[in-house]
Formats: C-alpha cells, sequence, structure tokens
C-alpha cells in the first residue's frame, strides 16, 4: 500500500511538473520594469489576503512570472486550485473583528499557548537564556551523544529557517498597519515564543527516531504520534503526525521553497536594473542546482553551510542597520518613546493601541514560528542525550529571529521616519526598508537586495529538511526515496523563478500555519512530561551530576 501511494504521489507531482515546465518558457517574458509594484497586501485594505502578514510582501505584479499569469498552463492551474486556496484560508486565518481590530484565530490559538508555556514553564527563556549561551558553546556537549549536528549547527539551521524576507520587509508592515507600537508587541511576542520553543524542541529531542545508519529523524509528527500513544491514544496520534506530515511537506514546496526563490530572483532583477527580465528560467537553473548541491549531503552538510551563513547574514544585515541607527542618533529617543506610547495609547492605523498589539503579535508568530513545530524538526538532529539541552538552546532562535534582527529593522524604519516624515515616499514592505537605508548610505540597496537573497537561499535550504522528514515520515527512509524528493523540491526552487501559481502559494501557506492546531494542541498534553525532564535536568545541573566538558 505504502508503495502504491508512493508511486502514485510521485507520478502526479512528475507530470504537474513536466506540464509546468514544459511552458516555463513561454511564461517568462519580459515586462516593463516602469510598472508599479504593490509589494505589500493589506497595506491600503488590511483584510485583503494574508501573505502579506505572513511574509511582508507578496510576489510584485510586474514580475516577469506574474505578467504571464492570465496565460497558460499556470493560469488553468490556478483557475482550479484559487477556489480551495480561498476556502482553506478563509478557514485557516479566520479574523474576528475586535475594537477595530482584525483579529485572526489562528494569530490568537498561538499567543494564548505561548503565554500558558511561559507561565507553565516559569519563564525558562529567561531563566535557562545564559545556559543556552553556554551550550551552544559546546561547554556541556558530551562528544558521545547520539544525534548528527552540535547544538550551534542544529540552531542555525533552525535561525536559518525562519530569518527571512519578512525580517525586512514584514516589519515595515507591521509598523506601517500597526503603528511604531506594533513594535513593542512584536518584542513581547517574541519574549512569549521563547517558552514554546523550549517546549517543542525539547519533545523533537525526546521523541526523535534513531536510524539504523546513525540518522535521526524527529519534529511534531514524531511526538505527537508517540507522545499520543503513551498517554493512551494511539490513533489519534497516528492521525496527527499523518497531518503534520502532509502539511510540513506541502509548507516547505511553498512557503519555503518557490515563494523564497521568486524573492530571490525578483531582488536580483531588481539591483541589476530588470537585465534579468525573461531569464527566470536560467537564475531558477543557477539556484536550484546550488541548492541541491547543499542538501544532497542531508542534515549534515546543511549545518556546515548554515553555522557560517547565519551568522555572517545576520552579523552584515545588522552592523549596517546600527550605522543607519547611528547616523539618526538625534532620532533614538523619540522613535523609541513612540514605540511606547503606540503601544498602549497608540494611533496605529488598525485600531488604534488594540491593533498595535494585534499586528505586532501576529508579526511576531508569523515570523519566528514558534508553535509551528517547524523548528524541532532540525533541532532534533542534535548530538545530545538531554532533550532539555535542544529545549534551551532554541529559546536563542526567537530572541535572534524577533527581539533582535525584527526590532532593529523597526529602529531603522522609526528613526528615518523622526529624520524625515516622507523618507518612504509611497514605498512599502521591503521598499520602504530599502528606502530607510538608502535615505543615509544611497548605495545600500544594492546590499540590501544581497541581503534579501541570502535570507531567502538560507530558508530555502533549511525548509527542505523540514520537507525531507516530512516526506519520509509518510514513505519511509529509504535513500532512494529522499534522493526523489530532493530532485522534486529542486525543480520547485526552479519554477518558484519561472511561473506564477498564486493559489497553490496561498494553499501552502494555509497549511503551514493550520499544522499549529495540532502542535499546539499536543504540546498541552505533553507539557508535563517537559517539565518533569526540565526539572529533573536543572536539578542535575545545579547538583553537579551532569558535568562540564569544557570550561568557559
Amino acid at each position: 500500500m505504502k508503495n502504491l501511494l508512493t508511486n502514485g504521489l510521485l507520478g502526479l507531482v512528475l507530470i504537474i511538473i513536466a506540464t509546468v515546465g514544459f511552458t516555463a518558457n513561454s511564461v517568462a517574458q519580459s515586462t516593463s520594469s516602469s510598472t508599479e509594484m504593490e509589494w505589500v497586501k493589506g497595506i491600503k485594505d488590511p483584510n485583503a489576503g494574508y501573505r502579506g502578514w505572513i511574509h511582508g510582501i507578496s510576489p510584485p505584479g510586474d514580475s516577469t512570472a506574474a505578467a504571464a499569469a492570465d496565460t497558460g498552463i499556470d493560469a488553468q492551474i490556478n483557475a482550479v486550485t484559487a477556489p480551495l486556496a480561498a476556502f482553506i484560508g478563509k478557514v485557516v486565518f479566520f479574523k474576528v473583528p475586535l475594537f477595530g481590530a482584525q483579529l485572526p484565530l489562528v494569530v490568537l490559538w498561538l499567543v494564548i499557548g505561548s503565554v500558558f508555556f511561559t507561565i507553565y514553564t516559569r519563564f525558562i527563556g529567561l531563566r535557562a537564556f545564559k545556559h543556552a549561551i553556554e551550550l551552544v558553546r559546546g561547554d556541556y556537549s558530551d562528544p558521545n551523544s547520539h544525534g548528527e549536528v552540535s547544538h550551534f549547527q542544529a540552531l542555525a539551521t533552525a535561525v536559518s529557517g525562519t530569518v527571512g524576507i519578512g525580517n525586512i520587509g514584514g516589519v515595515a508592515v507591521a509598523v506601517t498597519v500597526g503603528g511604531p507600537g506594533a513594535t513593542f508587541w512584536l518584542i513581547m511576542a517574541g519574549v512569549l515564543g521563547m517558552s514554546t520553543k523550549f517546549v517543542e524542541c525539547t519533545l523533537g529531542v525526546k521523541y526523535r527516531t534513531e536510524n539504523p545508519d546513525g540518522s535521526v529523524s524527529g519534529g511534531p509528527m514524531y511526538y505527537l504520534r508517540k507522545g499520543f500513544a503513551e498517554l493512551g491514544m494511539e490513533g489519534f496520534g497516528r492521525f496527527m503526525g499523518m497531518f503534520y506530515a502532509i502539511g510540513i511537506f506541502i509548507g516547505a514546496l511553498g512557503i519555503g521553497n518557490m515563494f523564497q526563490s521568486n524573492q530571490a530572483y525578483v531582488q536580483l532583477n531588481n539591483v541589476t536594473g530588470g537585465a534579468l527580465d525573461g531569464l527566470g528560467w536560467l537564475v531558477g537553473i543557477i539556484m536550484a542546482a546550488i541548492v541541491f548541491a547543499v542538501i544532497i549531503g542531508g542534515i549534515k552538510s546543511i549545518a556546515r553551510v548554515t553555522e557560517k551563513i547565519v551568522p555572517f547574514m545576520a552579523g552584515f544585515y545588522c552592523l549596517f542597520a546600527l550605522i543607519v541607527i547611528a547616523m539618526n542618533i538625534t532620532a533614538v529617543p523619540e522613535a523609541i518613546a513612540n514605540i511606547f506610547t503606540g503601544a498602549f495609547t497608540g494611533e496605529g492605523v488598525a485600531g488604534g493601541a488594540l491593533g498595535a498589539l494585534i499586528i505586532g503579535f501576529q508579526r511576531a508568530v508569523f515570523s519566528n514560528e514558534a508553535g509551528i513545530g517547524s523548528a524541532s524538526i532540525a533541532h532534533s538532529a542534535v548530538k545530545t542525550n538531554e532533550p532539555v539541552t535542544e529545549g534551551v538552546v532554541s529559546v536563542l532562535e526567537p530572541f535572534i529571529d524577533t527581539i533582535v534582527i525584527c526590532t532593529i529593522t523597526a529602529l531603522v524604519i522609526g528613526t528615518s521616519a523622526v529624520a524625515d516624515p516622507n523618507f518612504a515616499g509611497d514605498a512599502k514592505g521591503i521598499a520602504m526598508t530599502s528606502a530607510a537605508f538608502e535615505a543615509k548610505l544611497s548605495w545600500f540597496p544594492i546590499p540590501l537586495a544581497f541581503a534579501g537573497m541570502m535570507f531567502a537561499f538560507s530558508t530555502m535550504i533549511s525548509w527542505s529538511y523540514y520537507g525531507l522528514k516530512g516526506w519520509t515520515y509518510m514513505f519511509g527512509e529509504s535513500d532512494l526515496g529522499q534522493t526523489i524528493y530532493k530532485v522534486i523540491y529542486c525543480i520547485f526552487v526552479a519554477l518558484g523563478c519561472m511561473v506564477s501559481l498564486g493559489p497553490i502559494l496561498d494553499i501552502s501557506d494555509a497549511l503551514v500555519f493550520l499544522i499549529c492546531v495540532p502542535n499546539i494542541l499536543g504540546l498541552y498534553f505533553l507539557a508535563p512530561i517537559v517539565k518533569r525532564e526540565m526539572d529533573s535536568y536543572f536539578a542535575r545541573i545545579k547538583s553537579g551530576e551532569i558535568k562540564r566538558f569544557r570550561n568557559s
């Protein structure tokens, strides 16, 4: 039965790929670069479209792919899938009006969970922050531990999957719609998300499966199935695990792949002045080849790349952001004051202070993915015999992604707005962030485009692993099956630069956030197990039973 399902799925995917690929060249036609780009969904109407809330930007209306979206095979695919995408989107991102603001229930589900886990674990994200740094440095790394990558490599891989285009453009969306006060709530959501990450990544290691070849497989699909089985709900756990695996697999092809490659191509084309119009197929093939060269070696190869690229790209972006903030130093006090006053008494565009809260929280949860469970897949590969250690390390992820990078972006925009309220003109999303840098560093749009491409590339290679583990959970761990998946994944990397499949991406986006429902539900049921592991671990640290392997 499993072989039948595998062959059927592969056949369907390959047919779609062959059909879309056959028309890729006809779709990739040159268009005028003078057309105004609509970078952000939801700026003029916050209720229109949800991908803008997730990523901060949407594929530009004048991109090569979008220009030809009305003709060709991709238009036919869009016509077929659009009703399904609309239905799934309305269900997953259903909103209720609240004092003039629109509250997506999926955000409420994630935020309530993060508040609960923060209280339940006694603010583990703050208490264990120093120990997390010790673990990342390798102070407690037992060389005989099972696993595939170090604590630092696991963290870098997970961070590369969350730090992306949304950190540059999405913050501008939040500030534009929610006002400066959205930044305060974005930071608060990042603090709360640290506890959710701790719970899901601890469970990821505890319930991971060690394969005969020494590799490991973990993540929500495993702790949902095994954890519920321990609670006497084996059938329910199997269903939840399979549901999650399907969602993360499809989501990886869209939100973690096609959208990222599309945006990398757009950034590259913009910085070259439209010189790559009509060459999306070439950029896609080159990008796919680079991604394949990294992911073919599995998590160890991915981790070797992310441990180098993540510190570089984060440091590169933050360095120049801090330079811009320093150049606007006289505007910093007012910009910070605007953040606090806007958070509680604000004049945010969407519903005042409450709108700022909602928009800040949803930007944060869409950015750091706390509660989605995806990061626990990468963290599960760590070399450790103590599940709590990786839970502790994972608290650094929302700190880096949301509290540091997103906040620095907000300050770049905030100080620029104080210095010159008209600095951005009509620019939106990532174009607004670019304008803030350009106001002080006229040449910076080129390095910013480079940073955007790096963010997109790092997200693609990390999400390839998330999708792979969903695939192997469904179809087994065979080498041939994994290679087939990696080839398919890289074909979708190339397609992201060549075709416009909006509804397909909409379905992918929605599924990624739909899987937070079984994930958070599972975390509630399994939280007592995490708490016992946590109390035992820190008691053994205090007593000296757990030894240091490296003196700091």
